[in-house]
């Protein structure tokens, strides 16, 4: 395998062999909670490098297998692409802003007050990761190399299994305070407001929510520059 498949292999390991599973609790347990988040920061971050590099130098390669077609997406797709990763980006970013089940401490300071879902956790009480997976959902309707479904499903799915482990975790350490957080919002985008257990405030997601369509539009303008193609390429 190339650095490509090798640096893919291991960002998904880490975060769905690793730290979705109850391997987690056992390093935790053996250094302590913070020297694990560093050390699982570091190799996020040196395996996401490594997973960039090596997208490109297997896209400089003709002859590498990776980038022969899967399949011939059609041209009509790339509006619902342009709509899911460009919601996706925002959801996620606008997700990064807002203190969620993501967040350190998140258990006793958000889940304590009286209405713990506020702003986009309105929507879903995982913003970053379903805007991940709708972004990655988006890139494989117009790209059907096979490093591209490679990529891009495995993050999407990626993203859906952690949203999943963080529920199971967040009831297994604070079952009444996860029950109330989970009664008024859901993991899929928009359940919990169409069931009626919760509803829509776009005043709540406030600059959060303008800074988060501003960054996936400004990376939408710039994608070519950033990424080689032109992300409203025909």
């Amino acid at each position: 395998m190339n650095l490509f498949a090798w640096a893919l292999a291991g960002f998904v390991l880490i975060h769905v062999g690793i730290s979705a599973t109850g391997l987690r609790a056992r390093i935790v347990g053996a250094i302590g909670e913070w020297p694990y988040r560093g050390l699982f920061s570091l190799a996020s971050g040196a395996l996401l490098a490594g997973l960039i590099i090596g997208v490109g130098q297997m896209r400089a390669d003709p002859f590498d297998p990776l980038n022969a077609p899967l399949w011939d997406p059609p041209g009509w797709l790339r509006w619902g692409a342009y709509v899911l990763v460009l919601f996706g980006l925002s959801l996620a970013f606008t997700g990064l802003f807002t203190p969620g089940p993501t967040t350190a401490g998140f258990e006793k300071a958000g889940l304590a007050r009286g209405e713990p879902a506020y702003g986009v956790l309105r929507i879903t009480r995982h913003p970053f990761l379903w805007g991940m997976a709708l972004w990655g959902a988006g890139h494989l309707l117009v790209n059907g190399e096979r490093f591209a479904v490679m990529l891009f499903g495995a993050l999407a799915l990626m993203a859906i299994f952690g949203a999943r482990s963080i529920d199971r975790k967040g009831a297994a350490r604070d079952p009444e305070g996860w029950e109330k957080f989970e009664d008024v919002t859901s993991n899929a985008p928009f359940v919990a407001i169409f069931e009626g257990r919760n509803k829509l405030s776009l005043g709540e997601i406030g600059w959060r929510g303008l800074a988060g369509v501003a960054i996936a539009v400004a990376i939408a303008l710039f994608h070519r520059q950033l990424f080689g193609v032109a992300a409203f390429s025909t």
